[in-house]
């Protein structure tokens, strides 16, 4: 979309080109020409070396970066939101409206041609007692009929008059160059909007999936567990019945499988949500999208070491900032060229007779050629006021890309820090989950030879439940922390090229 527009605006050059050759004035742009502001970088990133910061590249093809996650199900639903997203919908329009800004920008650099026909039918007489004269004119250009009537005698004639006009601002100052430069570089923004828009919803589609999935294995943990508490529900039942144990084991046992399956239930209620959210996402009505159960599998794809920089050239934010300082800084030329003459040449030439045979003839020929200029004398600070207020906008804009690039690396930083400490608290608390079901198993052997109250067999259960719940938090903060990564990233790696050599 961006080289298209790029493409357009070598053309306008082209028509800028010739405009000088007929006039050398033109080459005269007035305000300041555009150079990238400088923002403040690291060298590289400090939570993964060999990952150095470059220039943002958009324009490059981000590809399906899902696919690192093999999974076939999130594969179709991701496909789906580009086609069929409605705020993606709308982010395209507003796309193809600044396009067609740009467009009707640049088209200010040719001359207008205007074509002119009419036609009049009056009558006229100079008899100061007769009925007058009366008429009807047409014209092409207007579409008006008009009816009129003076004194005169009964004597009609026809006049037919086309002609055909033309203007051309001469563009001397720059004004309508830095108009098109302005309204192309908004454009380009609006595409970068539109790529990171785009970005967003994938990968909040992404995140609200590998989530459910969560939930997924939520319920069945849930519903492992309950199995395993009426084992010890039928083995304290038991004990009960030989006297073994008091009525109120029973009971604990009992409401602690109730419990569970509980929860189990109360899963359905997020999960039900995440679902209808990822069909909104996909562009479907949440009646018509059911995801059948499936675990979130083991851990997510790890980022390589030693990406190539290409990779983290493509934040879409950052190149719409960007675009953004280059709309404002030729907004200053525009403000500019209103402290000069606005210069047009004209020109016309027709034909006017009351006869249609003869109505070519050079005789009825009429030409007129000339340069018209307007200058403002006076406005009480008006253009100053513009022209200031198109400078505080440039420095506006340059702050916000220079905290748009400050954000971005810090995004990065956070998920790089994010991955590596969740992979090391993800160890910590496997063995944690293995402790606590060896504690369990313990308990509840201990339970059975009637050394340790029910109680302990409960805690040591729980105990044990909690930390797998922990791990599986774990787990889907992995997946949609690597999510956030591809999303910080502008992309992920799967696109990229592995470096040359």
């Amino acid at each position: 979309m961006i080289r298209r527009l790029r493409r357009r605006t070598a053309r306008a050059a082209g028509a800028a080109a010739v405009t000088a050759v007929v006039l050398p004035l033109v080459a005269c742009t007035v305000g300041p020409d555009y150079h990238r502001p400088v923002a403040a970088v690291a060298p590289e990133y400090k939570e993964l070396s060999g990952w150095k910061v470059a220039e943002p590249r958009d324009t490059d093809e981000r590809g399906p970066w899902w696919t690192a996650f093999n999974d076939p199900l999130l594969d179709a639903l991701e496909q789906q939101v580009a086609v069929s997203n409605q705020t993606l919908a709308a982010d395209e329009a507003a796309y193809r409206q600044a396009v067609a800004i740009a467009d009707q920008a640049r088209s200010q650099l040719y001359p207008i041609l205007t074509a002119n026909g009419s036609v009049r039918r009056a009558r006229s007489g100079g008899g100061s007692g007769g009925f007058g004269s009366t008429g009807i004119g047409t014209s092409a250009t207007g579409g008006s009929v008009t009816v009129f009537s003076s004194g005169g005698s009964d004597s009609a004639q026809t006049h037919y008059q086309p002609s055909l006009s033309a203007s051309w601002d001469l563009d001397v100052w720059g004004r309508i160059r830095r108009t098109i430069e302005s309204d192309v570089a908004s454009a380009e923004a609006s595409a970068a909007d539109l790529a990171a828009a785009k970005l967003s919803a994938q990968a909040e589609l992404a995140t609200d999936y590998f989530q459910l999935r969560s939930l997924d294995e939520q319920k069945q943990l849930f519903e492992a567990a309950a199995t395993a508490y009426e084992e010890s529900l039928r083995i304290t039942q038991n004990q009960y019945q030989w006297g073994i144990v008091p009525r109120g084991d029973v009971a604990q046992a009992e409401t602690q499988v109730a419990a569970t399956r509980a929860q189990a239930i109360a899963v359905g209620i997020q999960r039900a949500q995440f679902e209808h959210a990822i069909a909104v996402l996909a562009g479907e009505p949440p009646a018509e999208l059911t995801i059948a159960p499936a675990e979130l599998g083991d851990v997510p794809p790890t980022p390589p070491a030693g990406l190539p920089s290409a990779l983290l050239e493509r934040r879409p934010d950052i190149a719409a900032a960007e675009r953004r300082v280059a709309a404002a800084n030729a907004q200053i030329g525009v403000a500019m060229a209103a402290y000069y003459p606005d210069i047009t040449l004209t020109s016309s030439v027709g034909y006017a007779s009351t006869a249609l045979a003869s109505l070519f003839d050079y005789s009825n020929l009429a030409w007129s050629v000339g340069v018209a200029a307007a200058q403002t004398l006076f406005d009480a600070g008006s253009r100053g006021a513009e022209l200031d207020q198109a400078r505080a906008a440039l420095d506006q804009a340059v702050a916000t890309y220079r905290q748009t690039v400050l954000s971005s690396f810090q995004d990065v930083e956070d998920q790089l820090a994010g991955l590596r400490i969740l992979e090391q608290q993800a160890t910590a608390q496997e063995q944690a989950v293995a402790a606590a079901r060896d504690a369990e198993r313990l308990e509840l052997n201990q339970y059975k030879a009637g050394t340790v109250a029910y109680t302990s067999v409960v805690t040591a259960q729980q105990t044990a439940l909690s930390n797998e719940q922990t791990a599986l938090g774990i787990r889907q903060s992995q997946f949609t922390s690597t999510v956030a990564l591809v999303r910080a990233l502008g992309g992920g790696w799967p696109a990229v090229a592995p470096p040359p050599g």
